[in-house]
């Protein structure tokens, strides 16, 4: 399920400003994608969350490969 992740800004909080695919123990975050191959922004969508999120762990997964395991980047801050 998505988690909110608000931004503050300024004083000002965005309640809804992005949405995280799922957020696992408050220590992962894992980004779910079914695209024919994964771009520098979406690399770069989940690198946001985790900064934002004070998340240190990140995957980016890719369902749209043969094989699973060819669709999975670990990202680490």
């Amino acid at each position: 399920m998505e988690v909110e992740l608000p931004v503050k800004y300024k004083n000002i909080l965005i309640s809804c400003g992005y949405r995280i695919d799922l957020l696992i123990e408050n220590k992962l975050i894992l980004e779910l994608k079914s695209v024919d191959k994964i771009a520098p922004v979406h690399e770069a969508q989940l690198l946001t969350y985790m900064r934002l999120a004070n998340i240190k762990i990140g995957l980016l997964m890719n369902f749209n490969e043969k094989v699973l395991k060819d669709g999975i980047k670990r990202f680490v801050l």
